[in-house]
């Protein structure tokens, strides 16, 4: 036996009458129990003062990634290290005599070392992740994404360590011996590398962060990003359900980002009107005068009128016919008045597109297509400003004699009993 304690029990127990091997055996176990109470001893003091210390250093310190810390159980984990040292120290001794099961017994503790220092790099981590999540600058950033690829590598290093723990190699030849193997580690994490690789991309080029708005009609998403991982992106619906999307696929797909609307100063307004052909004529001076009765356009009537008139007179057109020279058009006045409706509308941004334009003629009608954008962007808000502009317009075009297009209903006349 060694020096001290160990040597001075091995020999009290021999002076007991103990043969040398019951001797050993016992002095082994007393040992190893007497390491195992000890080292649970100082794990709990530890513990007990590493809190108190990062508690009171928690509440006096001017930033909160310490909290973060003490909540991801980072001292917990720091406690552990002191009394596994302890353990290695004090059983080296105890299987002197076991050279067998010393090993078995030291393999377990370097494993439980590996693990411990995965499980207090995690939570490093994982309290890194949360601080910055809350920074304005990193909050919209897909950090659990990094995270989660510096945790795939420590995991990958932990597991080859623990690997060659157990079959005695050392690491660096085990490392090397692996690059045979290569292309099944490749085909193993495919999923990860292109998730990583997407990741980077999505960061580097910006093209989603969290909270944006995402349409991915492919998977069936519309709504907001509320999590980005290596492997999958989370959508929260509208209609509260969740969406999960590969990452990889933001790169490889085509989908929507409403960042840009929500950003701007509107949020769009595209829709048309289909107005019947039928409807549409020229305006007589009497149509004319009673349109001037509509505040909005009344200066714009006179103003063209006289125009109309003054080019009419000095090119001799005939008037018989409206056909002849330059006149006024209903759809033409009609698209005149909204334009200065949408102008005059407290809920449309003025500073933005704004526009009412004539399509191409279709089987249906005259597209009369309004363009703007609605001051508010709230979903809801936005519904109620549009539906309010069409509400108004539908019923202002009776006044200029025009019809909506509407699909002919043929009803069949119902035999009397």
């Amino acid at each position: 036996m060694d020096k001290g304690f160990p040597r001075l029990l091995y020999k009290y127990l021999l002076e007991l009458g103990m043969t040398e091997n019951s001797a050993a055996y016992l002095n082994m176990i007393i040992l190893t129990v007497g390491a195992l109470i000890l080292a649970g001893l100082l794990d709990m003091i530890i513990w007990k003062v590493l809190r108190s210390i990062s508690v009171r250093l928690a509440r006096q310190s001017k930033t909160n990634y310490d909290n973060f810390l003490v909540a991801n159980k980072v001292p917990r984990y720091v406690a552990h290290f002191i009394p596994l040292a302890l353990l290695f120290e004090i059983l080296q001794f105890a299987f002197i005599d076991f050279e067998y099961a010393g090993n078995i017994v030291f393999k377990i503790l370097s494993i439980l070392f590996v693990f411990l220092t995965l499980f207090t790099v995690k939570s490093i981590f994982r309290s890194t992740n949360d601080y910055l999540k809350t920074k304005p600058r990193f909050k919209d950033k897909p950090m659990d994404s990094y995270i989660q690829v510096f945790m795939i590598f420590a995991w990958f290093i932990g597991i080859l360590t623990i690997i060659a723990i157990l079959t005695g190699v050392e690491f660096i030849k085990f490392f090397t011996a692996l690059g045979a193997g290569s292309a099944v580690i490749l085909l193993i994490f495919k999923d990860s590398i292109l998730g990583l690789v997407a990741s980077i991309q999505v960061s580097i080029n910006d093209m989603v962060r969290i909270g944006d708005w995402i349409t991915f009609e492919k998977y069936g998403a519309d709504g907001d990003v509320i999590e980005i991982t290596l492997a999958t992106v989370k959508v929260q619906n509208f209609d509260k359900t969740i969406t999960t999307i590969p990452t990889y696929s933001l790169i490889s797909d085509s989908f929507k980002n409403w960042r840009g609307m929500q950003e701007s100063g509107g949020r769009r307004i595209k829709r048309s009107l289909i107005i019947s052909q039928k409807s549409i004529r020229f305006l007589t001076d009497e149509d004319v005068e009673n349109l001037k009765k509509i505040q909005l356009i009344a200066p714009y009537l006179h103003t063209r009128s006289e125009q109309i008139t003054e080019h009419n007179t000095s090119n001799q057109i005939d008037k018989s016919l409206a056909i002849n020279g330059r006149n006024l058009t209903n759809i033409g006045v009609f698209r005149k008045y909204i334009n200065q409706y949408l102008e005059n509308h407290s809920a449309v941004n003025k500073d933005m597109t704004l526009m009412v334009r004539q399509l191409a003629p279709t089987t249906q009608g005259i597209p009369l297509e309004i363009y703007a954008f609605s001051s508010d962007k709230r979903w809801e808000n936005y519904e109620y400003i549009m539906a309010d502009v069409f509400d108004h317009l539908i019923s202002a075009m009776p006044y200029f004699n025009l019809e909506l297009y509407e699909i002919p209903v043929s009803v069949t006349a119902i035999p009397s009993t």
